[in-house]
């Protein structure tokens, strides 16, 4: 059994950011578990471009409110504490934060710790 806390992840080297998110990896792919776990902040009033090509993607929100667009297709959907979306077709998109949202993130196949991501907005995949 593996039991952690915010606490234990703040600070560390599974604490990750960059200018508009914050992401603290609470399951990686050294627990051998088949999935990633992230508890994310994404900064409020920021524009956020994101294309996981190597990763499926699924995010519960739990806290503020903004707005996910799918890039190819120009849809937009509301974005709010209770609403999860997934990225089953390695979408690209956008997500606009009107206040500072936090996103509960898995990923499959599971992150390493170390990913950032690349020019294109993209997780590359990363074996341990």
């Amino acid at each position: 059994m593996i039991v952690k806390s915010l606490e234990d992840i703040a600070g560390t080297k599974d604490e990750t950011s960059a200018e508009n998110w914050i992401s603290r990896r609470f399951i990686l792919s050294k627990e051998k578990v088949g999935f990633s776990l992230n508890d994310t902040i994404i900064k409020a009033g920021t524009d956020n471009y994101f294309w996981y090509k190597n990763h499926i993607e699924a995010v519960y929100c739990i806290e503020g409110e903004g707005e996910i667009e799918a890039v190819e297709t120009g849809d937009v959907y509301q974005i709010k504490p209770g609403t999860m979306y997934l990225l089953n077709d390695h979408d690209k998109h956008r997500l606009h934060a009107r206040t500072q949202l936090r996103m509960v993130c898995v990923f499959n196949p599971p992150l390493t710790g170390t990913e950032t991501h690349n020019e294109e907005g993209v997780y590359p995949l990363l074996t341990e």
